[in-house]
């Protein structure tokens, strides 16, 4: 293996391959338009969650497209023209809801964020912000029986892969978070999971262990690549230099997809949009931990800056302009559950999720393309899973017989699958 590495995209996945990769003797170079950190990475709800194993295409996903399609719910929304372009995308993520796929991408999920929890937490010793770690868990609330009845498969999913929670009454509820409403039928406590305050605050200090460590940051706008000899290639916006290395990762998240197609490679990805605002709480109003109101279709986190409402998918283009419904939706609906106070941004923070048909990142080397290497399609989940995916990875390019090991935790998201 060359011993120089490019690593293009330093979001959480992109920083935490730098850092893998530069504790495995490489020489590293980490390149992004922007500081690390700023784009998608940015905006989350800071969740480390076991029950991110659940993927959004379950099998009782077909029992819910009727309403879902309605394109008038706070949990999904959609641009006609974009799913009208994206059909086949659509028609492989409902296909891979069939409970075989399902429990294959659960078993792939469930591993890959064990692998990725204690990982973190080194990280976050070395980088010196463990100080913004919670290890609360979150909650998953219900406005109704029939909701209630609805998670069972959830439920029962958790359980098999002996994720810890704890069932709430409402009584429990209130005593756990004083300041909701009594309007929950239920709570879901899911124990064994951690949160952050600041995502960004994190991914900035694991790129400063990156650059303290030896590694190399650089700005660069990168508008393709391509392979010279037996180098690979990053060339910059017109005028702009141009990187060259023995290998290169591509990181970029949902602008993997644009990038990409200047090498041949046409990823099946698709953007789940999601937009984030803070508010202060009337009267100093707060949560504990991250809720997740499943009726109200949005996530109530607190967070330095406040209280960090997120919302759910909005499907369309990557770089489409922002609207307004989805955010006011969840707004209304958690002042509903909670005293929102006012916002506390001037305007709402859009971000997008990268979104492979079956709900598992790629990571390893793109077929017919050596010496290039792809860790994206996180969707949900980059913050979880970031420090795992950077596991697999450096052990799929350093370590003998790695690549080809049929039934190890690396052949569930081998790029192959899908290119």
């Amino acid at each position: 293996m060359g011993k120089h590495v490019i690593v293009l995209g330093a979001g959480i996945v992109g920083v935490c391959c730098a850092l893998e990769l530069l504790r495995r003797g490489a020489k590293v170079t980490l390149i992004d338009k922007q500081d690390p950190g700023m784009e998608t990475s940015l905006g989350n709800a800071g969740v480390l969650a076991r029950s991110s194993l659940m993927p959004f295409n379950h099998p009782g996903l077909w029992g819910q497209l009727p309403r879902l399609l309605k394109n008038n719910t706070v949990q999904f929304r959609y641009r006609p023209q974009y799913l009208a372009r994206n059909l086949g995308w659509a028609a492989r993520f409902l296909l891979n809801a069939r409970p075989a796929v399902f429990q294959e991408t659960v078993e792939a999920l469930d591993g890959l964020i064990r692998l990725s929890a204690p990982e973190h937490l080194k990280l976050l010793d070395a980088a010196g912000v463990r100080h913004r770690l919670r290890d609360t868990g979150w909650v998953f609330l219900y406005r109704s029986e029939s909701a209630w009845n609805g998670s069972e498969l959830a439920r029962k999913t958790f359980a098999r892969h002996q994720v810890p929670t704890q069932i709430l009454s409402p009584a429990e509820l209130a005593q756990m978070e004083p300041a909701l409403a009594p309007i929950f039928h239920r709570a879901l406590w899911i124990q064994g999971s951690y949160s952050v305050d600041d995502p960004h605050a994190v991914v900035a200090a694991y790129a400063d262990l990156f650059r303290r460590s030896g590694g190399t940051f650089q700005h660069l706008t990168a508008t393709s690549i391509r392979r010279d000899g037996s180098r690979w290639t990053v060339l910059g916006a017109e005028g702009s230099k141009s990187l060259s290395a023995d290998q290169l990762v591509v990181a970029l998240g949902p602008w993997s997809k644009a990038l990409l197609k200047t090498t041949g490679i046409n990823l099946p990805m698709a953007f789940e949009r999601g937009y984030h605002m803070h508010y202060r709480g009337v009267d100093g109003a707060s949560v504990s931990r991250p809720i997740h109101d499943t009726g109200g279709g949005y996530v109530l986190s607190p967070m330095a800056r406040g209280l960090r409402l997120t919302t759910g998918v909005e499907l369309d283009a990557c770089d489409a302009p922002g609207k307004s419904v989805q955010l006011e939706l969840a707004e209304s609906r958690a002042r509903e559950a909670f005293p929102l106070g006012e916002r506390l941004d001037a305007t709402p923070w859009l971000g997008r999720r990268p979104t492979l048909p079956d709900s598992r990142p790629m990571i390893g080397e793109a077929p017919r393309h050596p010496g290039l290497w792809l860790a994206l399609g996180h969707q949900h989940i980059g913050f979880s899973t970031a420090p795992g995916t950077a596991r697999i990875l450096g052990e799929l390019m350093y370590d003998s017989g790695a690549e080809g090991s049929e039934t190890s935790r690396h052949r569930a998201f081998r790029p192959g699958r899908f290119l």
